[in-house]
């Protein structure tokens, strides 16, 4: 496997996992009654609860999604 296939499938999980991100963000922001609703079918959960839980989430992908997609990406943009 060659530095520039990498590149290119690092390029593709940072774009799929970015939009992942932004589009749960996005749902967190505009429609946060709608997705507790949704969750709360399947998870009989306090609201003050369910907050802290999905931002905790969100954040932890967040911080996942620049450990493990972004920052392999420019450390190959940088080597090749």
């Amino acid at each position: 496997m060659d530095i520039q296939t990498l590149t290119r499938f690092f390029l593709w999980c940072t774009i799929i996992n970015g939009a992942l991100l932004v589009l749960w963000t996005t749902l967190c922001i505009l429609a946060p009654d709608l997705v507790y609703r949704m969750q709360s079918k399947w998870f009989p959960i306090r609201r003050e609860t369910y907050n802290v839980v999905i931002y905790s989430f969100l954040g932890l992908f967040k911080i996942l999604f620049l450990v493990f997609n972004v920052v392999p990406y420019v450390a190959l943009l940088i080597v090749g």
